[in-house]
């Protein structure tokens, strides 16, 4: 497996977005649904990764600039038929890692609270996110879960 900067415009990732997309539409009423389209994700406060084994698309994951000293963790998602390998592990490490070399000392997110979103919010929580109040442009949901941690110098 191998990390490296997404080609916003390739057929596999703009596919892996609308799988995405159509899960996020499943699981979460559209008020509760947070996800970047491919327009948010060409922002230029937003840094896009993907994960690849060979020339198969595995996962995906961004950064979203916050403010100088906070990133939000966006657009986590592993493909179809390839969860539960440690993809989503590898790549939130590698995403952390940029957080840091980046200058941030915070790094939150938001997910939703369905059973859909267990195996993710089991993720977070492993990787040290902690449970805390809705930052940036968030607010109360019951369908979201917001979580945070702080990243070590």
């Amino acid at each position: 497996m191998q990390v490296e900067r997404a080609d916003l415009t390739s057929p596999a990732f703009i596919a892996l977005m609308e799988e995405h997309r159509l899960a996020m539409q499943a699981a979460s009423p559209l008020e509760s649904q947070h996800a970047l389209d491919l327009t948010g994700l060409r922002d230029p406060g937003v840094r896009v990764w993907v994960v690849r084994d060979g020339d198969e698309l595995l996962a995906c994951g961004a950064l979203q600039h916050l403010d100088d000293d906070h990133v939000e963790v966006k657009a986590m998602r592993t493909a179809h038929g390839h969860q539960g390998r440690g993809i989503a592990r590898t790549l939130l490490a590698h995403l952390l890692t940029e957080a840091r070399a980046s200058g941030y000392v915070r790094a939150s997110l938001e997910t939703g609270t369905a059973p859909y979103f267990d195996a993710a919010r089991g993720l977070y929580g492993s990787a040290g996110f902690v449970p805390c109040a809705p930052f940036a442009e968030y607010v109360d949901d019951p369908h979201s879960c917001y979580l945070t941690r702080e990243l070590e110098a």
